[in-house]
């Protein structure tokens, strides 16, 4: 029998126009003086009119942080954490992507129980309590809204988490028409980026499970299916829906059984380069999915299985081998740079980042196949 454990959020809401409830949903929760953490993108877009009406309809008062930075450096968090303490915040809303949900729900935690950040990098050396945390996610991509994971960029430009059953939120609040205006390429980036923690999850070495599997499952349909529609017409509500599922579905799969390699070697191309997350992982990914080839066969051919019709009854090599050409062709089809150095990495670096890579071991550990250094340049150099 399989033995594992299984954690998510305790709720979570799909419902078109439900970001216009969220003055109802933070009284439920008994919070007074909510702490909207989200990007002046959002504000300037009119994203969060509905959300602002609710609360002061509900006689919730509000403060808005705004000054979320991509790949949230610890600076900027520490801001957010001092801001939320001035405010007196009794509640905290994540309002937008995976940098303002991962800031969240740092500030959920350090508001109210004050940890110094280098102390709480790694898994479960966070304390409790926290504030009350509800996540609203408006990309369909990290999966952060029912993750106990929030990545930080430390002040030498690595990529450090923080992981803690803490983090998870109160309520998840999934609206898809948060998301009809995102522009292509953001699309692609966060659906892309959302297929590998379905796949990863899938193929991980630890911590596999039967629930992460079935969950990994699902979202790679639905985001296989729906993200070409999403990238080349994003006003369907329906195609939006389906990919802030199949982002959710995959982000509930990682949260228990964890990612590996691709998000390794991803990492430090966002510390060195500031490249979105969603971009890193695109650009490592098909070489990734090639590597572990060998070591995840059966697994790849599953997959394949599971998103290609004509695969269904294929033997194992020809399901796999189809898989990671579907994969690819997805990728390939993406409104981005293809190679690392159309995305402005130098080659002299690549050996320095596949040193940093090799300091990931808490995700390397996870991968279908052994990582050497000499493998991870490797694969940077097939990326290149």
């Amino acid at each position: 029998m399989s033995q594992f454990s299984f954690e998510t959020a305790p709720k979570i809401i799909c419902e078109q126009d439900g970001a216009n409830r969220l003055g109802e949903i933070a009284k439920g929760l008994g919070i007074s003086r909510l702490f909207l953490v989200t990007d002046v993108g959002l504000i300037k877009a009119k994203l969060l009119d509905g959300a602002l009406a609710s609360l002061a309809a509900a006689g919730v008062a509000a403060t808005v942080f705004s000054d979320v930075l991509a790949d949230p450096p610890e600076l900027s968090v520490q801001a957010a954490v001092e801001a939320a303490r001035a405010a007196g915040a009794d509640g905290v809303v994540g309002f937008g992507g995976g940098s303002s949900m991962d800031t969240a729900k740092l500030v959920a935690l350090l508001a109210r129980t004050a940890q110094a950040l280098p102390d709480i990098y790694g898994i479960g050396l966070a304390r409790g309590p926290r504030l009350p945390l509800i996540q609203v996610p408006t990309t369909a991509g990290t999966g952060s809204e029912v993750t106990p994971i929030s990545i930080l960029t430390t002040p030498n430009h690595e990529k450090k988490g923080v992981v803690s059953p803490l983090l998870y939120p109160d309520v998840a609040l999934l609206d898809s028409r948060l998301t009809l205006g995102l522009p292509p390429t953001v699309t692609a980036m966060t659906g892309i980026d959302a297929m590998v923690h379905a796949i990863e999850s899938f193929t991980t070495r630890l911590k596999k499970n039967p629930l992460s599997d079935a969950l990994a499952i699902k979202a790679l349909q639905l985001l296989y299916a729906n993200l070409p529609a999403a990238v080349n017409d994003g006003t369907d509500a329906t195609v939006r829906e389906n990919m802030l599922l199949g982002s959710l579905f995959a982000g509930m799969a990682f949260a228990n059984a964890p990612v590996g390699a691709v998000h390794a070697l991803a990492y430090p191309l966002g510390g060195h380069y500031g490249l979105p997350h969603g971009l890193t992982n695109s650009l490592v990914f098909v070489a990734v999915l090639k590597f572990n080839l060998a070591a995840a066969e059966g697994l790849y051919a599953e997959l394949g299985r599971a998103i290609l019709p004509d695969q269904r009854g294929a033997a194992d090599r020809e399901a796999a081998a189809a898989f990671v050409a579907a994969i690819s062709a997805r990728v390939a089809a993406m409104p981005y740079a293809q190679r690392l150095r159309d995305a402005g990495v130098k080659q002299d670096d690549l050996p320095v980042l596949a040193r940093d890579a090799m300091n990931v071991q808490r995700l390397l550990v996870n991968n279908p196949r052994d990582v050497a250094y000499e493998d991870a340049l490797a694969i940077y150099q097939a990326a290149f």
